[in-house]
């Protein structure tokens, strides 16, 4: 069961209207769900538009942030919970190490790190939780088109490929979440060493 869900998502708000109206109907979900909150803890973009959905209905939220990101003046005062912690690298485990699951929602770098970082983690099965990506209008189609081509090319394995569950619609991808079971896979290395490649 879902008790608390990472989200990670823009420090901007993009260009269409649609990404926050998005995050605010997650919000209204997570709500519903009584599911806990967990993201990055700015008030800025996306960030901040899924923050005080949540706080604004009565969620629970927890912030976790790097001292050099609060001392630039875009912590969310309000939350529930804040951490402040060292660095981005310390962010990201205390994220994971709260969550049952994460979602990624349109944004740029630190989105994607933040995504390719648990990924890489349940590949190399440090953690074994779901991991959803909320494909809105089309916005991830490049990045999953790479993610295919890295199969076709045998970088990525099928097994790897299908831990990220994909859609655009968050409640279908919430009840998937909830139901995903870890695929195991032999390592490149120990295929080739068996012959099998």
């Amino acid at each position: 069961m879902i008790k608390a869900l990472c989200v990670f998502c823009g420090s901007s708000m993009g260009r269409q209207p649609l990404y926050a109206a998005q995050a605010v109907l997650l919000a209204e979900h997570l709500l519903a769900e009584k599911i806990t909150l967990v993201y990055g803890g700015a008030n800025v973009g996306l960030m901040g538009v899924l923050a005080d959905t949540m706080l604004a209905g009565g969620g629970k939220v927890i912030g976790v942030m790097p001292k050099s990101l609060v001392e630039r003046e875009v912590a969310h005062a309000g939350l529930t919970e804040m951490h402040i912690v060292e660095g981005m690298q310390e962010r990201k485990a205390l994220m994971a190490d709260l969550s049952d699951a994460f979602i990624a929602l349109p944004g740029a770098y630190g989105t994607l790190d933040e995504l390719f970082e648990v990924l890489t983690w349940n590949q190399l099965g440090i953690i074994t939780k779901p991991i959803g990506l909320l494909n809105l209008d089309g916005f991830f189609n490049p990045l999953l088109q790479m993610l295919d081509h890295a199969v076709a090319e045998k970088f990525l394995r099928p097994e790897h490929r299908r831990m990220l569950i994909i859609g655009d619609n968050f409640t279908r991808i919430m009840n998937d979440l909830e139901k995903y079971q870890p695929e195991t896979a032999e390592k490149w290395i120990e295929r080739l060493k068996a012959g099998k490649i």
